[in-house]
């Protein structure tokens, strides 16, 4: 090779770095799908034996091998020399470790999903126990076990975290639809109260509960609902929102009232619709179609906390009031978010109740494990472990479980008291009166979605 062939060569090498280089800084999907994806999938290929070997999957299984064996020597070489043995070539049936089938894996905008065949004996939970060190060797992110089927696991390898920094918009244009932010697989988190009523919110101080209340509020301002708040802190965390809000209770007596008042609307509503032959308000006529109801609840255990005997039957009546809202709600067009730090069956059996009416769980970082397992823990066991696992750094990362049945590391995009109040205020002209939402039926405005 002369010097110009060298010389060539060389530029050609660098031509090539700085082109993939560019291609990937500006153009990173098609980067991903052309020349990643498909690197990604050779390694996978070639390494899997190794990969499944070393985190216990592999089975033993008998097969025909060439071994080397030692043949004992006979004779006069036995005895005049130091070698009694001599190796020999055979064939012969030995233990080996025979990976699980791995199908072919399909790309995503994160990473990829590939489907594998269980070996016998094995669960799912092999997987679930073995997806970090599968993570590590295949230098991804994160791993996880997805869409288990009889005999087949799904693992879905993630390249980079997408809730390093989440950019959306919490308004979705939708009735009774919001965006709080994104999930781990980088699709957007879609809250859609149509589909799942009810909401419980746990997570500590910090945690980014009080941000997820901020988004949601953010959303629906501009919808046209009437927006309730239950307030058991004197007001501090939704006085601000007032503008929006169709009516505010800050202390337990206000609560019951307004509990009162929410039990007679669902009845009406009832009567409503029974009296037209539809089995929800969604099957009214649109004139008679009364105005959808958000109730949010912040720090529930308040509701549930008793200084002496003396408060047991106002408790009662509390928790009985709220558990018809949320068994009943769903129908008639009244949703629950329910909020709150400390979230355990030592509050009573009402709070137990509760927790089986709210299908939506979303468990921020909590600083004792009962309420982790109060919010995740009769859902699925991997679900609890990664809540636990959530680090301080990363306020308004959470675990959600409820939409589709599945449960997804997602984090809610920051939205400041400054931003969720200014929404509140320039949407204060959208909120109904209170005395006007439960003494009539108001009809949303007809340039918004219908149900089905």
């Amino acid at each position: 090779m002369t010097n110009l062939d060298a010389y060539l060569l060389l530029v050609l090498l660098v031509a090539v770095t700085v082109g993939l280089w560019a291609w990937r800084r500006w153009h990173p999907v098609s980067f991903w799908y052309g020349v990643g994806f498909p690197a990604r999938v050779v390694l996978v290929y070639l390494t899997w034996s190794n990969v499944a070997a070393g985190c216990g999957l592999a089975h033993k299984r008998r097969r025909w091998r060439f071994t080397l064996d030692a043949v004992p020597l006979a004779g006069a070489a036995a005895r005049n020399t130091v070698a009694v043995v001599q190796h020999k070539r055979r064939m012969s049936r030995v233990d080996v470790d025979k990976a699980p089938r791995l199908g072919l894996p399909r790309p995503t905008r994160l990473g990829w999903r590939v489907r594998l065949r269980l070996s016998d004996g094995q669960v799912p939970a092999d997987y679930e126990k073995a997806a970090e060190g599968i993570a590590h060797a295949w230098r991804v992110h994160s791993v996880r076990v997805v869409d288990v089927r009889p005999g087949r696991v799904t693992l879905w390898a993630t390249m980079r975290d997408p809730l390093t920094e989440v950019t959306v918009t919490p308004e979705t244009g939708d009735l009774l639809k919001v965006r709080p932010g994104k999930l781990e697989n980088g699709q957007d988190w879609i809250i859609d109260f149509r589909v799942v009523p009810h909401w419980l919110n746990a997570g500590a101080t910090q945690s980014g509960k009080s941000n997820l209340a901020n988004a949601i509020i953010k959303a629906l301002a501009p919808q046209p609902v009437a927006i309730v708040g239950f307030d058991l802190k004197g007001g501090v965390e939704f006085t601000p929102y007032a503008p929006r809000l169709s009516a505010l209770a800050t202390t337990r007596k206000e609560c019951c009232a307004l509990l009162d008042d929410l039990v007679r609307e669902l009845e009406d509503r009832m009567a409503l619709c029974r009296s037209h032959g539809a089995r929800n308000v969604w099957k009214l006529p649109e004139p008679l179609r009364p105005v959808p109801i958000i109730v949010l609840i912040d720090e529930v255990a308040e509701l549930f906390l008793m200084a002496d005997k003396s408060e047991k039957d106002e408790v009662v009546r509390t928790g009985t009031a709220l558990l018809r809202v949320a068994q009943l709600g769903r129908a008639f067009a009244v949703h629950l978010i329910v909020c709150g730090q400390r979230i355990g069956s030592d509050l009573g059996p009402g709070v137990t109740a509760l927790r089986a009416q709210l299908s939506g769980r979303v468990c921020h970082r909590v600083n004792d494990p009962e309420t982790a397992n109060m919010t995740l823990g009769d859902m699925d066991p991997a679900a609890l472990d990664a809540a636990r696992a959530i680090p301080a750094e990363t306020p308004g990362v959470c675990i959600v479980a409820g939409q589709d049945g599945a449960w997804y590391r997602a984090r809610s995009v920051y939205v400041s008291e400054e931003a969720a109040e200014a929404a509140a205020l320039g949407c204060a002209y959208l909120t109904p009166a209170w005395d006007t939402v439960i003494g009539s039926a108001l009809t949303t405005d007809p340039g918004w979605p219908t149900a089905a």
